[in-house]
C-alpha cells in the first residue's frame, strides 16, 4: 500500500535566488501520478554527472610568493671572526649558566608561550576534520507522521545518506583553509617563543647592567663623601675655591639621583624577568646578578635567504596568503553547481489500520545538484573581492620579508658601531686607570694632594660605568639580530599531539 510520503526522486535540483532556495523541481521518475522512462533520466543523469565531473577537477591556484632578498647583508656581517652561533641556541654564546637557567624556565613556564601552545594545540585537533563534509554522512531517524486528511498515522523510519563531493575545488579550498590555519596557529607559537627568549636576554641584561652601575655609583658616592670632607677641611684652612664646598654636595646629590634611578631600573627589570618565568616575584637572589653578560666574537651564519624559513612573521604572511587563496577558491567553487551523491530508505507502516500489509518501504538513490542563477552576480562579486583580497595578502608577505631584512640590517649596523664605541670606551677607560695610578703615586710622593686625586677616580669610575653600558648595548643588539632572524629552539611537541 502507497504511503502519504512522497517518493524520493532519482533527480533533484534547485534554484537559488537571493541565496535561498526558490523552486525545488523533483523527477517524477518513481511517482504513481506520472511516470518518465528511466533509462532516459538514468542516461541524462550519467551524461550531466560526468560532464560536472570532468570539469570539478579544477584545482585551486597558488600565487608564487614574492620572496626575493639580497643575496647578502648591505651592513657589514661577523663573519669568519668567532665562534659560529646556532641560531636554535644563540644565547648560550654569552656563556653565562644564570642565564641559560632563566631562558630554560621561561620556555617551560612563560604564560604567553602556553598559550600559543594551546592555541596550537586546539587549531590542530580542528583542522583534522577539515574535509570531513565532503566525506559521506549516514543519519538514520524514525517518527510518527500523519496524512494530510489527518485519518491514519504512520511509523516512519528510514536512513538517508549524502555525499558532497566538492568539485570545482570546493574540497581542496577546505583543506587549504585549515592548512592556513595551522600555519597560522604555529607561527604565532614561533613568535612568541623567539620574543619570550629575547625578552628574557633583555631582563636578564637590563637587571645585570643596573646592578653592576649600581654599584660603581656606590664607589662614586664614596668618593663624593670624602671630597665633600677634605673640602670642609680646605675650607677651614681658607684653601679652598670659591663655591667649592657647593660644587661637591651638589655633585653628592646627582650621585644619589642616579642611584636611585639605578635601583628602579633593575627593579624594573627583575619584575619583568619574573612575569617572563611566570613567577609571583622577583628571587632575592637575583640581587646577585652583577656581573653582565659579555659577548666575544662570533660569526653570523644566515643569509637573508633563511628568514623565509626561519622569522615567524614571515611564515604568518605565508600562512595569510594560503588562506586568502583559499577563500578566494571556495568563492570560484561557489559560481559552479554544488553535485551531491544522495541516497535514501524510507519504511512506513500504518499504525491506524494496524495491518501487516498497511507497510510499504521506498528506496531511492540519485545526484542532488544546486545550480546558482539569480545569486550569481553575489557569488561572482565576492570571488572578485577574494581576489583582492589575495592581492593585498601577496603585498603583506613582500612586506613582512622588506621588514625581517630591515630589521637584521638594523641590528647589525648597531653591532658594528657598539664595537666600535666600544673600542673608544676601552682606550678611555685604561687611561682614566693609568690617570688613578698615577695620581697615586704623586701622592704618595708628596707631589700631590688626596684631594686632587678623587677628580681622577671620578672620571675613572664614570669611564668604567660607560664601558659597562656599551658592552650592555652589545648583547642588546646581539639579542635583537637572533630575534629579528628568528632563533629559537625548535618546540617541543607534546606527546601525542596531531602534526
Amino acid at each position: 500500500m502507497s504511503t502519504p510520503q512522497s517518493r524520493r526522486s532519482l533527480l533533484g535540483f534547485s534554484l537559488h535566488e537571493g541565496g535561498r532556495v526558490a523552486k525545488r523541481f523533483t523527477s517524477p521518475a518513481m511517482s504513481a501520478q506520472r511516470y518518465v522512462p528511466l533509462p532516459r533520466i538514468v542516461l541524462a543523469a550519467g551524461a550531466l554527472l560526468a560532464s560536472m565531473m570532468l570539469a570539478g577537477c579544477m584545482s585551486v591556484p597558488l600565487p608564487d610568493l614574492p620572496d626575493r632578498t639580497p643575496a647578502v647583508w648591505n651592513q657589514p656581517a661577523p663573519v669568519q671572526r668567532g665562534v659560529a652561533v646556532d641560531a636554535r641556541q644563540w644565547w648560550k654564546v654569552l656563556a653565562d649558566a644564570r642565564l641559560n637557567a632563566l631562558v630554560e624556565e621561561a620556555i617551560a613556564g612563560n604564560l604567553d608561550l602556553q598559550q600559543a601552545t594551546l592555541r596550537l594545540q586546539a587549531v590542530r585537533l580542528v583542522s583534522g576534520t577539515a574535509d570531513a563534509r565532503f566525506r559521506p554522512e549516514i543519519t538514520a531517524s524514525a517518527k510518527q507522521v500523519q496524512d494530510a486528511a489527518a485519518v491514519d498515522t504512520y511509523f516512519h523510519a528510514g536512513v538517508e545518506a549524502i555525499w558532497d563531493l566538492g568539485l570545482f575545488g570546493a574540497a581542496e579550498s577546505a583543506r587549504l583553509s585549515a592548512q592556513a590555519a595551522n600555519g597560522n596557529a604555529e607561527a604565532l607559537r614561533d613568535a612568541a617563543q623567539v620574543a619570550v627568549i629575547a625578552d628574557v636576554v633583555r631582563s636578564y641584561l637590563d637587571l645585570s647592567v643596573a646592578q653592576a652601575q649600581a654599584d660603581l655609583l656606590g664607589k662614586q658616592q664614596a668618593v663624593d663623601a670624602r671630597g665633600e670632607q677634605l673640602g670642609l677641611v680646605r675650607q677651614r684652612l681658607h684653601l679652598d675655591e670659591p663655591g667649592e664646598l657647593d660644587r661637591l654636595r651638589a655633585r653628592q646629590a646627582t650621585t644619589r639621583a642616579a642611584i636611585a634611578q639605578a635601583d628602579e631600573n633593575a627593579g624594573n627589570a627583575a619584575r619583568a624577568l619574573a612575569l617572563l618565568l611566570g613567577r609571583d616575584g622577583p628571587d632575592p637572589a637575583w640581587n646577585a646578578y652583577r656581573t653582565p653578560p659579555q659577548l666575544s666574537a662570533f660569526t653570523l651564519q644566515q643569509v637573508p635567504a633563511d628568514l623565509l624559513r626561519h622569522r615567524p612573521q614571515i611564515l604568518l604572511a605565508e600562512a595569510d596568503v594560503l588562506q586568502a587563496a583559499a577563500e578566494k577558491g571556495s568563492a570560484r567553487a561557489s559560481m559552479y553547481p554544488k553535485l551531491s551523491l544522495g541516497g535514501s530508505i524510507l519504511y512506513a507502516y500504518n499504525l491506524t489500520q494496524n495491518a501487516r500489509s498497511n507497510s510499504d518501504s521506498s528506496p531511492s538513490i540519485g545526484p542532488y545538484i544546486d545550480i546558482p542563477l539569480w545569486d550569481w552576480g553575489q557569488r561572482r562579486a565576492r570571488y572578485q573581492s577574494d581576489d583582492k583580497q589575495l592581492d593585498a595578502a601577496l603585498l603583506g608577505y613582500r612586506k613582512a620579508v622588506l621588514q625581517g631584512v630591515a630589521e637584521v640590517e638594523g641590528a647589525l649596523g648597531s653591532l658594528a658601531r657598539q664595537d666600535s664605541s666600544i673600542q673608544s670606551l676601552q682606550v678611555a677607560d685604561d687611561a682614566a686607570r693609568q690617570q688613578v695610578a698615577r695620581q697615586a703615586r704623586q701622592v704618595q710622593l708628596g707631589l700631590s694632594s688626596e684631594f686632587d686625586g678623587l677628580e681622577s677616580q671620578r672620571a675613572a669610575l664614570s669611564a668604567q660605568a660607560d664601558l659597562i653600558g656599551a658592552q650592555g648595548a652589545r648583547v642588546l643588539a646581539f639579542a635583537s639580530l637572533y630575534r629579528a632572524v628568528g632563533g629559537a629552539p625548535l618546540p617541543v611537541e607534546p606527546e601525542g599531539d596531531a602534526q
